[in-house]
């Protein structure tokens, strides 16, 4: 498990864990379909949607990882 403001960042969403932290203390991420917070625990076959600006990213946790590489970071989820 990993908690949600540091998969936003390993898995490059969003590129600082401190913006990831603000957009989830916002009220603009959801945790399978539930408001979540910044300290909430992320597992694989999680569904997550991000609210980024205009636009909504929902995508589904495939596998969790402390470090990736920036060319492998988009392996961690997979878009719905």
């Amino acid at each position: 498990m990993m908690r949600l403001d540091k998969f936003l960042k390993v898995s490059r969403i969003i590129k600082r864990r401190t913006l990831a932290k603000e957009v989830c203390d916002n009220g603009k991420t959801k945790l399978n379909d539930r408001v979540a917070k910044a300290s909430s625990d992320v597992k694989i076959g999680d569904v997550l949607e991000v609210v980024l600006g205009n636009r909504t990213l929902k995508v589904k946790i495939a596998v969790i990882k402390d470090t990736v590489p920036a060319k492998e970071a988009a392996l961690l989820y997979e878009l719905l």
